[in-house]
């Protein structure tokens, strides 16, 4: 939601009560500076959030992120603007990111596709809330103080909120969650076994790095990720091409509540698939490209004149979302060992800001209204996108293949630690090989799911 108010404030006033130009509002506000400073300072993050509690890092990024919010109403020009993009920036590097570490520390493999479908779905349920909130906030008329500035308020105080609800309630994995007893968080860590990637582990590792820095899946991922953001320009430019439609301010507030509800209804029914259909990440995820790609050739080819059905299309544009909701999930199922989860987290969020970096420089004043150069790289995107989860598929389905003709490996069986007793004997407990931090490559026994 708070990503976006920038969006919705785009129609209640904030572009000419900031003397922003066109340029101004499209590349440097929305785009580059919230990016810019997400890629600066997503890899500082993701060690933070291995160092660190997972919920109370989260929570502290909450809190300044609901600050930087709220300061947007005090903005008067670009600069300032400028610098409170630029802390929203920093702050979102630990969300997602914290997010896909928790997940994979609390559900199985089998299990975290529609986790984390379910987490990202919310992103749908905020348009709704916010599309209301700009609705409501349209009919404030308090003297020297604008919608747009209630709308950053507002949801400002939301984000407050909800910090001070994840620093007393997020947990940071099973063995400390405090919804469980002592004997679940044991059943938590032991059902995590046949993941074989551990639980968690707070000792930076440098070969793990290292190795997240050779394994071309880490860089497929990345790609895809890049490629599948650029398109995601279009969140912010989705009210002001309404606009252009012919619907007023009141009605474009309304109707962005549908591109909410395309979302979470898109996301859910990608992962509840996937749920259902062993090893169908890809070809799933593939699928849903083509409905998206469908409203591109809509949108070039309809006329001008056929408002209804080019709103349509903008909606089915809107289900290519789901691919890349899937690729997190998958990308968190096939890799092991908690340094190298941490550096490709970094490394595929650090594309997702890339492509989202990109994506507002497609939208120029002389493109205006049709828009068909960013449609067309749009397009472009959507269609690269699904061929690289084929490609990925392929890969680790050949390795699979590959292991189950090796003989069986006894490496890393017979792992010992030493622990002190309450009388103060030393004694040696051996440590399950499932739950030692081993990479996906380290441990042959791992396979990676499709």
């Amino acid at each position: 939601m708070d990503k976006n108010t920038l969006g919705s404030s785009a129609i209640l006033g904030i572009q000419k009560d900031t003397h922003l130009s066109t340029n101004q509002y499209n590349w440097f506000v929305l785009g580059t500076v919230f990016y810019l400073s997400y890629l600066l300072f997503e890899y500082p993050q993701n060690l933070a959030l291995q160092r660190f509690p997972v919920g109370r890092w989260m929570s502290i990024n909450i809190f300044v992120w609901g600050i930087a919010l709220a300061c947007h109403a005090a903005c008067t020009d670009f600069a300032g603007l400028f610098v409170a993009r630029f802390v929203l920036g920093i702050c979102e590097g630990s969300i997602t990111a914290g997010f896909m570490i928790v997940s994979s520390m609390f559900y199985t493999r089998s299990e975290q596709t529609s986790r984390i479908g379910y987490w990202f779905l919310m992103n749908g349920t905020a348009q709704i809330i916010s599309g209301f909130i700009s609705f409501g906030s349209l009919h404030i008329t308090t003297p020297g103080f604008a919608p747009w500035q209630w709308l950053v308020i507002i949801t400002g105080i939301i984000t407050l909120i909800t910090a001070v609800i994840y620093w007393f309630f997020f947990p940071d994995s099973p063995t400390n969650a405090w919804f469980l007893t002592p004997a679940e968080r044991a059943i938590a860590i032991r059902r995590l076994k046949e993941n074989q990637t551990g639980v968690e582990n707070k000792h930076f590792k440098k070969e793990q790095m290292i190795e997240a820095l050779k394994d071309p899946k880490t860089w497929l991922f990345a790609v895809f990720a890049a490629l599948d953001q650029i398109p995601n320009s279009l969140s912010n430019q989705r009210q002001i091409i309404m606009t252009t439609l012919g619907f007023s301010d009141l009605q474009t507030t309304l109707l962005s509540c549908v591109d909410g509800f395309m979302e979470v209804a898109t996301i859910w029914t990608g992962v509840m698939i996937v749920s259902r259909i062993p090893n169908s990440r890809a070809y799933v995820g593939a699928v849903y490209f083509i409905p998206a790609l469908a409203g591109v050739l809509m949108i070039e080819f309809l006329p001008w004149s056929k408002q209804i059905a080019l709103l349509f299309a903008i909606w089915l544009v809107d289900i290519g979302i789901t691919g890349f909701i899937l690729s997190l999930a998958w990308l968190t199922s096939v890799t092991a060992g908690h340094t190298k989860r941490v550096t490709t987290n970094a490394i595929v969020l650090s594309a997702y800001c890339v492509g989202n970096g990109l994506g507002p420089f497609m939208w120029q004043t002389q493109y205006k209204p049709r828009n068909r150069i960013p449609w067309i790289v749009i397009g472009l995107c959507y269609l690269v996108c699904p061929i690289l989860l084929l490609v990925i598929r392929f890969m680790l389905s050949r390795e699979n293949k590959k292991r189950d003709a090796e003989p069986v490996s006894d490496n890393f069986e017979e792992v010992y630690i030493e622990q002190v007793t309450a009388d103060g004997k030393r004694i040696e407990i051996k440590v399950d090989k499932e739950l030692l931090d081993l990479t996906d490559i380290q441990n042959r026994d791992f396979r990676y799911v499709l």
